[in-house]
């Protein structure tokens, strides 16, 4: 991958990885080597005994004696990465089960049918005919008040237990642990949502990661005005995930802006292009992206305009618009801090906004180990208080993803969405940019 020096400075001191200058001059390039899955698999279960370490008090927090994930072959639960080492899991039903043991401490367990050393390193195996009886003989030592399950969440990783292995649990541990079943949707929350320092360099390198690759997809190395389509560049995204040897957790899109042509909509947001587009001088592109690796996940959204004939710069009222969004992410900082509810930010932030004239939507999301995270999202929705509102937490990851709607005196008069969407962490003096946010569209000469 063909990255600038500061970048590359970056991934090599967040990944601890060795690089190869191959051309010397000013115009060096380096490839990256990001960890092989070997070296993922180590760094991800050292996080993993630190998560297991800070488990014990979440558990006293939500009043769970008892947690119990369950992963299924060819169903796997989104748990299962997180609370045990990341590897692949191919037993018909496997089971984890973390016990609060009163003075002993947190006891863990792993029934899944076979011994195998790496579990080993983190849960206890049981002696017993089955997973069945090891289940009856782990309740009746420990006599948990609760049991706390996958169910009755309202996001799939909440939520994930299926009828077959509730059915399985119940039968194995009697009507009276039965009547002990509770949700584990609040743990799993708060322990989804709890980063880790140590995760901190890595999730900025992956960062890095994403803004190279959207730098180049928006430039003319991919795009070359009436030649690419709005297809080729998503296609050349994906590409570029392959030859990285990265994933992604959702489609690449695109979205196109055009002085004279009416923006459609979905859902309330502007609408993506259709694959056939072509890319025309004078357009303003939009591309939202992002990438899974080490059992994390990035968001970002970044803008171009592809200049016309004669042009230098983009048109002051487009710079406008971008400087609107640049003040909603603004106040949006201004207005967040630790123990904050994301409804009372979200109020704070579109009052600034309606108090200085913007047209503003705010739609941001928790980060992590989800793309669509679980935790406090600053959204319209939470303001609405169906449910309650969230206190936002230190230390936690969000995407600000936000736009403003701005009249172009250039385009005569007509609207144009401004998008941003950058991850950030929460400091106790609000949130951090990982890397520095857009200030200025990329330009397509």
């Amino acid at each position: 991958m063909t990255l600038n020096r500061r970048a590359v400075a970056c991934l090599l001191l967040a990944l601890n990885v060795a690089c190869a200058t191959v051309r010397p001059g000013p115009t060096e390039t380096r490839p990256v080597r990001l960890p092989s899955w070997s070296e993922q698999l180590a760094l991800r279960e050292s996080w993993l005994a630190r998560r297991h370490e800070l488990l014990l008090p979440m558990m006293r927090r939500h009043g769970v004696g008892m947690w119990i994930v369950v992963n299924e072959e060819f169903h796997d639960d989104p748990l299962t990465s997180c609370v045990a080492p990341p590897r692949p899991y191919v037993g018909n039903r496997d089971l984890f089960v973390f016990i609060d043991a009163g003075e002993q401490g947190l006891r863990k367990y792993a029934l899944t049918g076979y011994v195998e050393e790496n579990l080993a390193r983190f849960f206890e195996s049981l002696e017993a005919g089955g997973q069945q009886e090891a289940l009856s003989v782990l309740y009746a030592r420990y006599r948990p008040k609760t049991i706390a399950l996958g169910t009755g969440g309202k996001r799939g990783v909440t939520r994930s237990l299926t009828r077959d292995s509730h059915a399985f649990l119940a039968e194995s541990l009697g009507p009276e642990a039965e009547a002990r079943f509770m949700s584990a949707a609040p743990l799993i929350e708060e322990y989804l949502d709890t980063r880790l320092p140590e995760e901190l360099e890595h999730y900025r390198a992956l960062v890095v990661l994403t803004q190279e690759v959207v730098r180049r997809a928006l430039s003319t190395e991919v795009v070359k005005p009436g030649v690419t389509r709005v297809g080729d560049v998503r296609h050349w995204l994906y590409d570029e995930l392959w030859r990285l040897g990265v994933g992604t957790w959702f489609q690449p899109d695109l979205r196109v802006q055009r002085r004279g042509q009416g923006n459609a909509s979905s859902r309330g947001f502007l609408a993506v292009a259709r694959e056939d587009v072509l890319i025309q001088r004078g357009d303003l592109l939009h591309v939202d992206f992002g990438i899974s690796f080490l059992g994390l996940h990035t968001d970002w959204q970044k803008m171009a305009y592809v200049l016309r004939e004669g042009e230098k710069d983009v048109p002051e009222g487009l710079k406008r618009a971008l400087a609107n969004t640049n003040a909603l992410q603004d106040a949006l900082v201004k207005a967040s801090r630790p123990g904050r509810s994301s409804a009372e930010v979200y109020e704070a932030v579109m009052a600034e906004m309606k108090e200085k004239g913007i047209q503003a939507q705010v739609y941001s999301h928790p980060l992590g180990n989800q793309g669509h995270a679980l935790g406090a999202a600053i959204d319209f929705r939470s303001a609405s208080r169906k449910e309650e509102p969230k206190p936002l937490r230190e230390g936690s990851y969000i995407a600000i993803e936000l736009n403003t709607r701005t009249a172009v005196p250039e385009w005569d008069g007509q609207e144009v969405y401004a998008m941003g969407e950058d991850p950030a962490y929460l400091t106790s003096e609000g949130w951090r940019f990982f890397v520095p946010r857009q200030e200025a569209y990329y330009l397509i000469p």
